[in-house]
């Protein structure tokens, strides 16, 4: 393959062959309503955008414990999915494909998103440097209540019912999220994980919950419409591990009898070239991310480094970026100030090419 065309290659992730390899990230908008139900304009943005080869939704909870930031969607009740439909109804009109991704918050939330104010849940009472953004300002973050062993059976449940409901709503496969502090990564990694049951301690044990809900997910949707992210040494959420390397050599080789349809491996300035670590030890379709323009990206297919590239801000900014960059059109710059405001403004007013 040449730098030239690569991007605009067709590429096999799972049991789709999609036409291009640049792949819309998975980004919080904080458009849905406070019962996590996504709204009207949500089909609108997809839609715009549906010229990815493959989009990836927005973290969205499987349950309401999940619940971690103000105006998130989830997928765990009939409204909810009935607004996603209309989420894949737009894609696939516009022949687009679309995974949805879940994402459990655990301690990373707030009792005031949480059924009845609970207190979050974690694999370990341990609380998280940080703040939630809510409905009265800025909280800090509360210390979470370790989750008993006989509780983590019913969240894998809730994962396994969201992959139903997603493919049922017309989603193409689930993303499990395991990334960006978040449960299964805080059930990963040694700092947020204190456990001393089958759950805790050794890499193998902290790993457990990952692929146990990758097995509840993959019974009901099959291996090639699963996917899984990850970000190694991110760091993000106050999250760390003492031994990444052998714990992400660790996860990404037991994925292995899934038969996943890909890896999103996100990479922000790690000391590690995690890329290079993990992709001979991955099977199926590799997606990379992390702050990548179109000269990286065309870099890293041309050189056999990952079959596809996830773009976040530049796609939030040019719903035509596959276009843009067949045509070597200037791109929009992305405005921060409306990432997560509601409304319209910065999430579907940005213009195209023909606009």
């Amino acid at each position: 393959m040449t730098a030239d065309n690569v991007l605009f290659t067709p590429v096999e992730v799972g049991r789709y062959t999609l036409p291009n390899r640049l792949v819309m990230a998975p980004m919080t908008r904080s458009r849905a309503d406070d019962a996590g139900v996504p709204g009207e304009l949500a089909p609108v943005y997809y839609g715009q955008r549906a010229g990815a080869g493959l989009i990836i939704t927005e973290g969205t909870f499987p349950a309401p414990m999940g619940k971690g930031y103000i105006r998130t969607p989830g997928i765990h009740n009939d409204a909810q999915a009935a607004a996603w439909r209309r989420v894949t109804e737009a894609v696939h009109a516009r022949n687009g494909r679309i995974f949805l991704q879940l994402m459990h918050a655990g301690r990373i939330s707030d009792p005031s998103f949480l059924p009845d104010d609970a207190t979050p849940v974690a694999p370990s009472a341990v609380q998280p440097n940080g703040q939630s953004f809510t409905a009265k300002g800025m909280k800090p973050h509360v210390t979470p209540r370790a989750l008993e062993i006989d509780e983590i059976p019913s969240i894998i449940e809730a994962y396994r019912q969201a992959a139903v409901r997603a493919l049922e709503a017309g989603f193409d496969g689930v993303e499990l999220h395991a990334a960006s502090g978040y449960l299964p990564e805080q059930f990963l990694s040694s700092k947020t994980n204190l456990r001393t049951d089958r759950y805790g301690g050794s890499i193998e044990n902290r790993a457990r919950f990952i692929l146990e809900v990758l097995a509840a997910m993959t019974a009901v949707a099959g291996g090639d419409r699963v996917g899984i992210k990850i970000a190694p040494e991110m760091n993000f959420n106050d999250i760390a591990d003492a031994t990444p390397q052998e714990t992400y050599t660790y996860l990404v080789q037991a994925l292995g009898p899934f038969k996943l349809a890909y890896l999103h491996v996100a990479l922000f300035g790690t000391p590690v070239d995690y890329h290079d670590l993990l992709r001979p030890l991955f099977n199926s379709a590799y997606l990379a991310g992390g702050g990548f323009d179109r000269a990286k990206a065309e870099t890293m297919l041309s050189t056999g480094r990952a079959d596809a590239i996830v773009f976040g801000g530049l796609f939030l900014a040019n719903p035509d970026l596959p276009e843009r960059f067949r045509r070597g059109a200037p791109l929009n710059e992305p405005d921060k100030r409306t990432f997560y405001s509601p409304g319209p403004k910065g999430y579907i007013d940005y213009p195209t090419l023909e606009a």
